[in-house]
Protein backbone atom coordinates (compact mmCIF):
# COMPACT_ATOMS: atom_id res chain seq x y z
CA UNK A 1 0.00 0.00 0.00
CA UNK A 2 1.56 3.33 -0.70
CA UNK A 3 2.77 5.99 1.69
CA UNK A 4 1.04 8.35 0.39
CA UNK A 5 -2.60 6.38 1.95
CA UNK A 6 -0.96 6.06 5.36
CA UNK A 7 -0.74 9.56 5.24
CA UNK A 8 -4.55 10.09 4.72
CA UNK A 9 -5.19 8.35 8.36
CA UNK A 10 -2.42 10.21 9.80
CA UNK A 11 -3.98 13.35 8.24
CA UNK A 12 -7.21 12.39 9.35
CA UNK A 13 -6.03 11.80 13.15
CA UNK A 14 -4.01 15.00 13.21
CA UNK A 15 -6.97 17.31 14.32
CA UNK A 16 -7.84 15.24 16.90
CA UNK A 17 -4.11 15.94 18.29
CA UNK A 18 -4.43 19.05 17.95
CA UNK A 19 -6.71 19.66 20.76
CA UNK A 20 -5.80 17.01 22.81
CA UNK A 21 -3.32 18.43 24.73
CA UNK A 22 -5.95 21.39 25.46
CA UNK A 23 -8.11 18.36 26.88
CA UNK A 24 -5.65 17.51 29.21
CA UNK A 25 -6.70 20.58 31.95
CA UNK A 26 -8.17 19.73 35.23
CA UNK A 27 -10.79 22.45 34.07
CA UNK A 28 -12.02 20.01 31.36
CA UNK A 29 -15.18 19.02 31.92
CA UNK A 30 -15.58 15.91 29.37
CA UNK A 31 -19.76 16.08 30.02
CA UNK A 32 -19.53 19.12 28.23
CA UNK A 33 -16.66 19.01 26.15
CA UNK A 34 -17.79 21.93 23.60
CA UNK A 35 -18.26 24.14 26.07
CA UNK A 36 -17.59 27.31 24.36
CA UNK A 37 -16.03 28.82 27.40
CA UNK A 38 -13.99 26.30 27.79
CA UNK A 39 -12.36 27.11 24.79
CA UNK A 40 -12.32 30.86 24.56
CA UNK A 41 -8.55 31.97 24.72
CA UNK A 42 -5.40 31.01 24.79
CA UNK A 43 -3.65 27.76 24.16
CA UNK A 44 -7.03 26.14 24.40
CA UNK A 45 -8.71 28.59 21.62
CA UNK A 46 -5.41 28.23 19.85
CA UNK A 47 -5.44 24.26 19.51
CA UNK A 48 -9.46 23.91 19.18
CA UNK A 49 -8.23 26.83 16.01
CA UNK A 50 -5.95 24.15 15.03
CA UNK A 51 -7.62 21.46 15.14
CA UNK A 52 -10.61 23.08 12.54
CA UNK A 53 -7.99 24.19 10.27
CA UNK A 54 -7.18 20.43 10.27
CA UNK A 55 -10.49 19.09 9.23
CA UNK A 56 -10.89 22.00 6.84
CA UNK A 57 -7.22 20.39 5.44
CA UNK A 58 -8.02 17.07 5.45
CA UNK A 59 -10.24 16.61 2.38
CA UNK A 60 -8.76 18.03 -0.43
CA UNK A 61 -5.66 16.60 1.09
CA UNK A 62 -7.30 13.17 0.60
CA UNK A 63 -8.82 13.73 -2.79
CA UNK A 64 -5.41 15.13 -4.16
CA UNK A 65 -3.87 11.75 -3.16
CA UNK A 66 -6.39 9.86 -4.73
CA UNK A 67 -6.52 11.72 -8.03
CA UNK A 68 -2.60 11.88 -7.91
CA UNK A 69 -2.85 8.12 -7.93
CA UNK A 70 -5.98 7.41 -9.71
CA UNK A 71 -4.71 9.37 -12.71
CA UNK A 72 -1.11 7.71 -13.10
CA UNK A 73 1.32 10.04 -11.22
CA UNK A 74 4.52 8.69 -9.88
CA UNK A 75 4.04 7.45 -6.79
CA UNK A 76 7.60 7.90 -5.41
CA UNK A 77 6.51 11.84 -5.99
CA UNK A 78 3.38 11.27 -4.30
CA UNK A 79 4.47 9.61 -1.62
CA UNK A 80 7.04 12.33 -1.47
CA UNK A 81 4.85 15.13 -1.17
CA UNK A 82 1.91 13.29 1.10
CA UNK A 83 4.73 13.13 4.08
CA UNK A 84 6.04 16.75 3.42
CA UNK A 85 2.14 17.87 4.15
CA UNK A 86 2.31 15.50 7.32
CA UNK A 87 5.45 17.28 8.49
CA UNK A 88 4.45 20.34 7.31
CA UNK A 89 1.31 19.87 9.07
CA UNK A 90 2.88 18.97 12.07
CA UNK A 91 4.79 22.60 12.00
CA UNK A 92 1.84 24.31 11.35
CA UNK A 93 -0.02 22.82 14.84
CA UNK A 94 3.33 23.15 17.15
CA UNK A 95 3.52 27.00 15.68
CA UNK A 96 -0.65 27.50 16.47
CA UNK A 97 0.23 25.49 20.25
CA UNK A 98 3.30 28.15 20.68
CA UNK A 99 1.63 31.36 19.31
CA UNK A 100 3.94 32.23 16.15
CA UNK A 101 1.59 33.40 13.76
CA UNK A 102 4.12 33.92 11.00
CA UNK A 103 5.65 30.69 10.80
CA UNK A 104 2.58 29.11 11.05
CA UNK A 105 1.03 30.90 8.10
CA UNK A 106 4.05 29.73 5.83
CA UNK A 107 3.53 26.33 6.83
CA UNK A 108 -0.28 26.25 6.04
CA UNK A 109 0.82 28.28 2.15
CA UNK A 110 3.69 25.86 2.11
CA UNK A 111 0.88 22.31 2.91
CA UNK A 112 -1.56 24.14 0.91
CA UNK A 113 0.87 23.91 -2.40
CA UNK A 114 1.76 20.83 -1.61
CA UNK A 115 -1.62 19.60 -2.24
CA UNK A 116 -1.79 21.25 -5.82
CA UNK A 117 1.72 19.52 -6.19
CA UNK A 118 0.10 16.35 -5.44
CA UNK A 119 -3.07 17.19 -7.69
CA UNK A 120 -1.79 17.97 -10.82
CA UNK A 121 1.46 15.15 -10.08
CA UNK A 122 0.09 13.03 -13.22
CA UNK A 123 0.51 15.91 -15.43
CA UNK A 124 4.66 16.99 -14.55
CA UNK A 125 5.53 13.54 -12.80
Amino acid sequence: MPVAFWCILVAAILPILSAFPAKLSKDFDNSNPRNPDYWREGFRARAQSAQANGYEAFPFFAVAVFVAISQGGALYWIDQLAVLFILLRLIYIFCYWTDRSTPRSVAWAASFLTIVALFISPVWS
